[in-house]
């Protein structure tokens, strides 16, 4: 198993800066952010310019790659594809088909995004996802690529109290792949996200193994003080719709998933890939260093059960 990191916690870095560093960590690969450059959204970065992306710039990406030994695991694109306003629904689909295009030259077969979400009942969305999302995967498979569903529930991303992101359980994961009927249509699997919703990611983890294409390894804190204050609903006043106060994302280790258990999970279901660090811990956040210093950390820690 392969260890790597998404690489839009440096949005400010190079990727010729990070990759030779990541290479002298100990890293074997990357999964590389390819937001569009203007992007506004938190946690993202443009370190392959997809909208612009040519085959001499590939040549250069796999050369830099070539030349410290890493590997690139996947491109990684997060952003609301089935967002309520119509125009920006179509940037956003139009974004991840240049990023299928990109993925496609550079020789790797997986493009990970999310399906999204607007204020409809579940199964309204997944018929507009169904459609959507065919025609996504269709146009993948031409140009050699698979598509990869993260399971994160965006909560409160386009209403507060509702998920931004139908793909976060398994009676969602079974309307998806219903609608979806396709091998190349998977998922970036995250524990750290059913661990905070209850759900067991290990028997997760058993269930869907044919469909996990990738594995993100971010862990999650519950906080006691936060879950008696706020309960599972989470703070109702805040300015920070992203802060629940009850529970925090931290690096591989630091939270309540057993790492040991999860990679037996893994490679019980034949999954002997790539484990890539999100990193999302806010106590490793505000520079470089600190953010280096917590990929550090995380990359110990997963050393031990790899």
């Amino acid at each position: 198993m392969k260890l790597g990191f998404l690489t839009a916690c440096l949005p400010q870095t190079p990727l010729e800066d990070i990759v030779p560093w990541a290479a002298a960590q100990g890293f074997e690969t990357l999964e590389l952010a390819a937001w569009p450059y203007d992007s506004s959204r938190d946690y993202q970065a443009s370190h392959i310019r997809a909208e612009s992306f040519t085959r001499d710039d590939a040549e250069r990406v796999k050369a830099l790659f070539a030349e410290h030994g890493l590997g690139i695991s996947a491109m990684a694109y997060y952003d609301n594809n089935l967002h309520p306003d119509e125009a920006k629904r179509k940037e956003h689909l139009a974004h991840v088909r240049k990023v299928i295009d990109a993925a496609a030259l550079l020789g790797v077969d997986r493009v990970g995004t999310f399906v999204g979400g607007r204020p409809v009942r579940a199964e309204v969305a997944m018929k507009e996802i169904g459609a959507i999302f065919r025609e996504i995967v269709r146009y993948a498979e031409d140009r050699g690529v698979r598509v990869m569903i993260e399971n994160c529930p965006m909560d409160n991303w386009v209403q507060f109290g509702l998920p931004g992101n139908f793909a976060y359980s398994p009676e969602l994961w079974d309307a998806l792949f219903e609608e979806v009927p396709s091998e190349n249509f998977g998922l970036n699997f995250d524990p750290s996200h059913l661990y905070w919703l209850g759900i067991d990611y290990l028997r997760a983890t058993r269930e869907y193994g044919e469909r996990i294409f990738h594995a993100h390894a971010k862990d999650a804190e519950m906080l006691p003080e936060g879950q008696y204050r706020y309960g599972s609903l989470g703070r109702q006043f805040t300015d920070d719709v992203w802060k629940s106060g009850w529970w925090r994302y931290r690096m591989p280790g630091a939270g309540g998933i057993d790492w040991g258990a999860f990679v037996a999970a893994l490679r019980e279901v034949g999954y002997d890939d790539v484990l890539s660090i999100e990193h999302e811990d806010p106590e490793y956040e505000g520079s470089v260093g600190q953010i280096k210093e917590g990929l550090r950390l995380g990359l110990d820690h997963l050393r031990r059960h790899v």
